[in-house]
């Protein structure tokens, strides 16, 4: 789920612990996170798992009749996922993502959180660029403000104004919904996390 920007601790931090990222969380149940981008998507859709990790999601939304196309800057990290989850998935960063208009859903899950907050902008309208019109995308962050070194990683924190000033910089992709949850594993469920939908309008 490295970003790979900047590319050398995060993306290291993969490679070496590919094995041990995959095993804590090829299983977390996300429901409560796939519904609300899983309703703006008919059956069949196109759906990019930008940051992929372990398959997870790749998996449930191939399960679930959707057409899924991976990627994720670890080359650890991608070879597991290929192992996992039906469906093609690229060792690729995201300031290296080129498509136009493939794709009705992105989904970004606790991926871009590894952006410094200086590239999301260009980040983000390079997803934008990728989703068809109406296209859909889902992001989320660890909640707060900043960035900073947490578990052998760089993380870039978010509350809802930082968020929408970030996104008053990518015209043509507009903030639908914002939420926050408490973090799924388990052991770090005191985290909070910064959730939202954004909406490709041209």
């Amino acid at each position: 789920m490295s970003s790979s920007m900047p590319a050398d601790l995060n993306r290291d931090y993969y490679d070496r612990n590919a094995r041990e990222f995959f095993e804590r969380t090829k299983d977390l149940d996300m429901e409560e996170l796939y519904r609300p981008f899983l309703a703006e998507l008919r059956t069949g859709a196109r759906i990019l798992d930008a940051g992929c990790g372990s398959g997870r999601d790749m998996k449930v939304f191939g399960e679930r009749g959707y057409r899924v196309l991976g990627m994720d800057a670890s080359a650890e990290v991608v070879r597991l996922a290929r192992e996992n989850a039906d469906g093609e998935v690229h060792h690729l960063a995201f300031q290296e993502v080129t498509w136009q208009e493939e794709f009705d859903g992105i989904w970004a899950c606790a991926s871009l959180l590894h952006v410094p907050v200086r590239h999301l902008p260009g980040v983000l309208d390079r997803l934008r660029r990728a989703l068809r019109t109406r296209g859909v995308l889902y992001l989320s962050f660890k909640y707060g403000q900043g960035e900073r070194e947490q578990f052998g990683r760089r993380f870039t924190f978010l509350d809802e104004p930082r968020l929408r000033t970030v996104f008053e910089a990518v015209p043509g992709l507009n903030l639908r919904e914002i939420w926050r949850n408490s973090s799924i594993q388990r052991k770090r469920h005191a985290e909070v996390w910064l959730n939202a939908l954004a909406e490709k309008s041209r």
